[in-house]
């Protein structure tokens, strides 16, 4: 049995529902508030009954960190089980989870040992990270090599969506109140990158075909691709998820591209109905 426990929070999405139990990795709940009602993500509420909800509320949803205590009492007890710890979580610059996290373990002095890493990311790319780091640990890796292995990958991750509901950017911060008004009258869709961390407006598009031209040039711009996904948050492929595999098979032919829905984390952050891309890119020495 691993020596090092993976830790991470329920923004992170797994292509495989199983691989947190599979692996023996620890998901903490975000807390998804709708109006004066408040559900743990994954535990209280799945992702398809919040997307089922979603229209029916008059106010945007809300995602809420882990309290620390919540980590606190989480790594007392895998330092009785004689573990060392890896906590991986989203994003610094999205959530407060990270800050709580390195105020729990900040507690933990003498002979445990924890680490908290900012993965700078969200979702699948979240998924990726922890679910390397969980096969390392099953594998007997050391802490030291299973960070080095997370680190090094966090530097290869890169995503791009379009947005279809400029009020969760304006909520958010990422657009001003007069250009979520402006934009949403003149049918403009965002398209976003996730930089350093931080989901930031790139340019703005007029035609949902535009944005499907410009997730293609995105998948473009690598020559060595590890991993990929496109993101969107129903069930059933839409339009513009065939339209952007029909380009993506004529221009990769032989490449897969699995489409997968997004959560209520990611759904918080830039809203339902949008599309996106997740790609890890080979390094040549992880992954």
């Amino acid at each position: 049995m691993s020596r090092v426990h993976i830790i991470t929070d329920s923004t992170a999405h797994f292509p495989d529902p199983t691989l947190p139990a599979r692996l023996g990795v620890t998901v903490v709940p975000q807390s998804i508030q709708f109006g004066r009602q408040t559900y743990r993500e994954g535990v209280d509420i799945a992702a398809e009954e919040f997307f089922r909800r979603l229209p029916h509320y008059g106010a945007l949803p809300t995602l809420h960190p882990p309290e620390a205590d919540t980590f606190r009492e989480l790594y007392a007890e895998k330092f009785r089980q004689n573990k060392q710890i890896l906590s991986l979580h989203v994003s610094s610059k999205m959530s407060e989870t990270v800050a709580h996290a390195r105020q729990a373990a900040d507690e933990f002095l003498g002979g445990n040992k924890i680490v908290v890493i900012d993965s700078l990311t969200t979702s699948i790319g979240l998924g990726w990270l922890v679910e390397a780091a969980a096969e390392a640990a099953a594998n007997g890796a050391a802490l030291d090599e299973i960070v080095r292995i997370a680190r090094g990958m966090i530097t290869h991750m890169y995503a791009v969506f379009f947005v279809d509901q400029l009020d969760y950017l304006e909520r958010n911060g990422r657009l001003s109140k007069s250009q979520a008004v402006l934009g949403t009258m003149l049918g403009i869709k965002p398209f976003l990158t996730i930089e350093e961390g931080e989901i930031i407006p790139m340019e703005k598009v007029r035609t949902r075909d535009k944005a499907i031209d410009k997730l293609l040039e995105f998948v473009s711009e690598f020559s060595a691709i590890d991993r990929v996904a496109i993101m969107q948050s129903g069930q059933q492929p839409t339009e513009d998820t065939r339209l952007l595999l029909e380009r993506l098979e004529q221009t990769f032919p032989g490449q897969y591209f699995p489409v997968l829905n997004y959560g209520p984390g990611l759904a918080c952050q830039i809203g339902p109905n949008s599309l996106g891309i997740f790609i890890y890119e080979s390094s040549g020495k992880e992954g």
